[in-house]
């Protein structure tokens, strides 16, 4: 299998399981910053199984691509604390078109007119998606959501970048989310572990988060950063749907229509360069 569709299939991968969040955090009775020091601790063993050392290298591009990391993840926790899930995954999810304004600005990068089209395709089925639960009354929530659209846009920029280790700055992402949350933690409320919220909290470290984080790490640098910022839109689309199966909470209409649309323009954008490529023989002929 070639490089680029092994990198697709770990970032779908990763997109799906990071779509279990809103059903793990639904069904976990702790607070966030006991969520969040849990899933960090629990994806750090797996990252370190993976890795067989303790090596890391603090690089200012790991630096840097760590802390976008962990900005985004504690920016977006933060926005949902302050507006609803729908409006903060929304506005995180401009980070398509912002990867593509950087590679067009700081790169040169020649884009295409279906392309373009395509990613706004993108970006409006994720407004659909979230069309009946949108609420822009809440001034913060809504600012940290779309600085948390940057954060990640920039994470995805820099991780895809050769100098970048992508499993150390993961590693070093987790335990600045663990070391920012564990403070409130132990001085904080005490936390139930009853069997559901233990099984939960495994699920959401082993797999939406520990396992993603691996994927991820390995599949960033295998695909372009535009097409990757593209395949990660499954994610927020993906989340209502264990919601919906496991606590009854239906998908509208729009949802459904705005869901279609992402995986309709994630499929085309994968499939452009062989589309244009046959029309290009077929004019030629």
């Amino acid at each position: 299998m070639k490089d680029a569709a092994k990198g697709r299939i770990f970032i779908i991968l990763t997109a799906v399981l990071w779509g279990m969040a809103g059903i793990c955090v639904k069904s976990i009775s702790w607070g966030t910053p006991g969520i969040v020091a849990a899933r960090s601790l629990i994806s750090l063993i797996m990252l370190f199984a993976v890795k067989r050392n303790f090596r890391l290298r603090f690089t200012k591009v790991n630096i840097l691509a760590a802390l976008a990391m962990s900005v985004t993840s504690i920016l977006y926790i933060l926005a949902i604390k302050r507006t609803n899930a729908g409006t903060a995954i929304v506005l995180q999810y401009v980070e398509p078109i912002l990867v593509l304004l950087f590679a067009v600005i700081f790169q040169k990068r020649k884009v295409r007119k279906t392309e373009v089209l395509l990613i706004l395709l993108v970006f409006a089925g994720c407004v659909l998606s979230f069309a009946d639960s949108l609420d822009f009354s809440h001034i913060l929530g809504n600012i940290m959501a779309l600085a948390s659209g940057f954060t990640f846009a920039a994470q995805i920029i820099i991780m895809n970048g050769s100098e970048c280790d992508t499993q150390d700055c993961t590693i070093i992402s987790n335990f600045i989310c663990f070391a920012v949350c564990i403070p409130f933690v132990i001085f904080g409320k005490p936390l139930s572990f009853g069997a559901s919220d233990i099984m939960w909290v495994l699920v959401l470290g082993i797999f939406q988060y520990g396992a993603a984080n691996i994927l991820f790490s390995k599949g960033v640098q295998l695909v372009d950063k535009v097409e990757c910022s593209l395949l990660l839109t499954i994610e927020p689309i993906f989340n209502p749907i264990p919601v919906a199966i496991f606590c009854g909470e239906k998908m509208g209409g729009l949802a459904v229509i705005g869901s279609a649309a992402v995986i309709a323009g994630v499929a085309l954008y994968a499939l452009l360069p062989k589309l244009e490529s046959r029309r290009d023989k077929l004019m030629q002929n």
